[in-house]
């Protein structure tokens, strides 16, 4: 092997570990199944560039810049957290709660590692009232490694820790219901995610936070979601959405008035 392979290798090797944007689709993109010597020029940048910006940075931070500060007297929303929150819609459109001025900060296939590390910037400084947090099934579905339970709720303890430092209400929400992930086959993620969802379920009543609880609500007898909910066993259809909606809504009233 070349010098130049070992260090494509090597590249190739911690950017798998990384997850992406889409993390299902890694299987299938030529990024990560092409041979080192076979990647062009252009290629390598790209696997460069996603590695120097782990938590992913960048993906908001022109919204970032350009949002006002809230008005006086907005309740400022943010819902924060992967895919199933980046799934609800971009700020303003129909799908993403219509004439609420919620603000929607979710970036698909991350973990809660990545979240902790972006949430000064997308939260913090946002100046929301409320911020609900949705994340924890990337980490069971090791999106970017192997993640054990008391990783993942610190992860999130310290998320909560830093909104209430900075006088910001948290709606704390459980994972998804989800019996498979179609980009980890044979991983049965259920238990693990009952188990994430319970320890959730008592650090919120602990620590007097509001808990949406879209377990209860969505799932099935085998703990995970029917197709008419989420096709793909993860990622909510719009029916899924309609059924999450006013529980969460609920959920940011209970936290503005709490």
């Amino acid at each position: 092997m070349t010098k130049l392979s070992y260090r494509l290798s090597i590249l190739l090797a911690a950017t798998s570990l990384l997850g992406t944007a889409h993390a299902q689709s890694t299987a299938t993109d030529p990024l990560f199944t092409a041979a080192p010597e076979s990647l062009q020029p252009q290629q390598v940048r790209s696997l460069q560039q996603r590695l120097s910006d782990w938590p992913q940075l960048a993906y908001y931070r022109e919204q970032n810049a350009r949002l006002p500060a809230p008005r006086k007297g907005e309740a400022r929303v943010v819902f924060y957290g992967d895919s199933i929150t980046e799934g609800w819609g971009p700020t303003g459109s129909e799908s993403f709660f219509p004439r609420k001025g919620y603000l929607n900060r979710g970036i698909s296939g991350q973990t809660t590692a990545q979240m902790l590390l972006r949430f000064r910037q997308d939260v913090i400084a946002l100046h929301p009232a409320v911020v609900v947090i949705l994340a924890g099934t990337n980490d069971i579905a090791g999106n970017t490694g192997p993640a054990s339970q008391a990783m993942i709720e610190d992860n999130l303890h310290s998320m909560v820790e830093l909104a209430q430092a900075h006088g910001i209400k948290v709606v704390l929400s459980s994972v998804l219901p989800v019996s498979a992930y179609p980009w980890r086959p044979g991983l049965q993620p259920a238990a693990s995610v009952r188990a994430l969802n319970a320890a959730l379920k008592g650090y919120a009543e602990q620590q007097r936070l509001v808990y949406l609880d879209y377990h209860a609500a969505l799932g099935n007898a085998d703990g995970g979601l029917d197709k008419a909910l989420a096709e793909d066993g993860v990622h909510p259809t719009p029916a899924g959405y309609a059924k999450m909606a006013p529980l969460a809504e609920a959920a940011v009233a209970a936290a503005l008035a709490h």
